[in-house]
């Protein structure tokens, strides 16, 4: 695939779409739709060579024989599926930052220790450019109601019998899915 170019289509509140066209080694054209969290996509290395747009925020308990997880409704599916606490990176935050924010605001918990940061990756690659940051470590405090109107949140601690019976009944977020069937086994 050999790049041509980029045309912005609609800019959103939060995402923007875009055009990309390529020509395929056979020598035909080929129109790309994406959304990204970049306004301003100018060429073709701003499509993947960026800072991240948000944090993922993988928590333990202390005995690390709990994870948390919250039950969110997602608008997009319209249902409620299991997900980690994650949002956007705010200007002037570091990933640091925004995961100790994110976890406060969505649970009412302190990120207590960072175990380990994992290396950006990218939130859905089929069909955007937003990266994340994930950050692994544990949690302590006194779990309360999302602070946001905006998202409806049920944050809970869940052991892996817990987790392995939700995994066999309930919608989760690709990530998450896959972090907790490696976890419980």
């Amino acid at each position: 695939m050999k790049f041509k170019g980029l045309e912005k289509i609609l800019e959103g509140s939060f995402i923007t779409r875009y055009n990309l066209t390529y020509e395929t080694e056979s020598g035909k054209e080929k129109i790309y739709e994406i959304i990204s969290r970049d306004k301003n996509i100018g060429n073709f290395s701003e499509l993947s060579e960026r800072l991240p747009d948000a944090v993922v925020i993988i928590m333990h308990n202390e005995n690390r024989d709990k994870i948390l997880l919250n039950k969110e409704f997602r608008m997009a599916v319209g249902k409620w599926v299991y997900n980690f606490p994650a949002g956007l990176i705010d200007e002037g935050e570091d990933f640091k930052q925004a995961a100790k924010r994110e976890l406060f605001e969505e649970t009412g918990l302190f990120l207590d220790k960072i175990e380990e940061i994992w290396h950006s990756s990218f939130s859905s690659i089929g069909f955007s450019n937003e990266q994340n940051v994930c950050v692994e470590g544990v949690a302590k405090g006194e779990i309360r109601k999302s602070d946001s109107e905006l998202e409806e949140i049920k944050a809970a601690w869940y052991t892996k019998d817990e987790v392995k019976q939700l995994l066999k009944t309930e919608m989760f977020a690709a990530r998450t899915q896959a972090y907790c069937q490696l976890w419980v086994r």
